[in-house]
């Protein structure tokens, strides 16, 4: 599953977008508690498993979720936060206000949503230099007793990221190999984090959504590397979702908004981190699994089971656009269009898969 946390300044908007993603009928699961943290879960939404439901009749149906994780933090843009539940997401929403509703003042006292940007990544990078350093005091320790060569290789790649920091810059711009970058995996740090800037824009901008990122200016933050943005006025989103289906089409339609704020800032969410979905069928359950985009078919079969990835032998694959054309895998096979693939074949979004495994 996709973990994002959410970040933000006071009235930015992020408890709204919270409440929308995870509490409403469009986030489809309730909220619960972590350790005193808000954590919700929305679904992926995905016109394909319907289509796949409806040719199967499963007596289960699995959609692909995205969990949601709430701070509540803060008095004011310098305050400092817990980052520690944000260690393990594997993104970051920063939800930037943009909106100017004067019955909600904004606690520095304007809206500046490039300032606001910026500080909140400054607080990521102090939180990430703070680890660094850390660790480079403790590496320097540990080589007095034992000068190893991958203290040496560690050392290295922690001097670059504390240059890195120390001028101000998060490390997600940094271009890492596999075999160095392997030193930071352990330490999870923020600002090397995917970042998807979410723009919650004010009513009157709807006929300028598209132009979001450039009525706010954040050109110039939005061109680093891994850091991406979805527009979304989290107000009026919530007022649709809270509608019935009819109306809320309706609502939707008459603000020209073609899919609804949390469709969009879950597809924004899998254009950054590169996943994309497979599916698994049949009478008992209908599944989409959500994987990295150059995932294999073992490694993939791992996240179904432990058991299938251990036991792997092949995967029948269909694309998913043939399977919904012949209108079932016994047509698929009479024409050839079922593969079987080894397990170092590389996961395709849309594949439909049925590993076989030995027990």
């Amino acid at each position: 599953m996709l973990r994002a946390g959410l970040i933000g300044f006071p009235s930015s908007g992020k408890t709204t977008l919270f409440h929308l993603m995870t509490q409403t009928e469009r986030g489809r699961r309730a909220e619960r508690a972590r350790g005193g943290i808000p954590v919700g879960v929305s679904v992926v939404p995905d016109g394909r498993l319907e289509k796949l439901t409806t040719l199967f009749s499963p007596r289960k149906i699995v959609p692909a979720t995205v969990e949601f994780i709430d701070i509540v933090n803060r008095t004011g843009p310098q305050a400092q936060f817990e980052v520690a539940p944000f260690r393990q997401c594997d993104a970051l929403l920063h939800v930037v206000r943009v909106f100017r509703e004067e019955t909600v003042p904004h606690p520095s006292g304007s809206i500046d949503p490039l300032r606001d940007a910026t500080a909140m990544e400054d607080e990521l990078i102090l939180a990430d230099l703070s680890v660094v350093e850390r660790r480079l005091d403790r590496i320097k320790r540990d080589m007095k007793k034992n000068d190893l060569v991958e203290l040496h290789a560690e050392r290295v790649i922690l001097e670059r990221c504390k240059v890195t920091l120390e001028n101000g810059t998060p490390l997600r711009t940094l271009s890492l190999e596999s075999d160095t970058a392997r030193f930071l995996r352990g330490f999870q740090l923020l600002s090397a984090k995917p970042l998807l800037i979410v723009i919650n824009f004010d009513e009157s901008d709807l006929p300028h959504r598209e132009r979001a990122s450039e009525i706010s200016p954040l050109n110039r933050f939005l061109s680093m590397a891994m850091t991406h943005s979805v527009d979304v006025c989290a107000k009026i989103e919530l007022e649709i979702a809270e509608l019935g289906p009819l109306e809320a089409q309706a609502f939707q339609t008459d603000l020209g908004l073609r899919e609804s704020g949390l469709d969009r800032v879950i597809r924004a969410s899998y254009k950054l981190l590169g996943y994309i979905s497979f599916f698994t069928v049949g009478g008992d359950e209908c599944r989409a699994w959500s994987i990295p985009h150059g995932t294999s078919a073992q490694t993939a079969a791992l996240g179904v089971h432990s058991d299938i990835a251990r036991g792997f032998i092949r995967a029948e694959v269909v694309d998913y656009n043939q399977l919904i054309t012949r209108g079932s895998l016994i047509a698929c096979r009479e024409h050839g269009e079922v593969r079987l693939e080894g397990k170092d074949y590389v996961i395709n979004d849309g594949d439909v898969i049925n590993f076989r495994f030995a027990t």
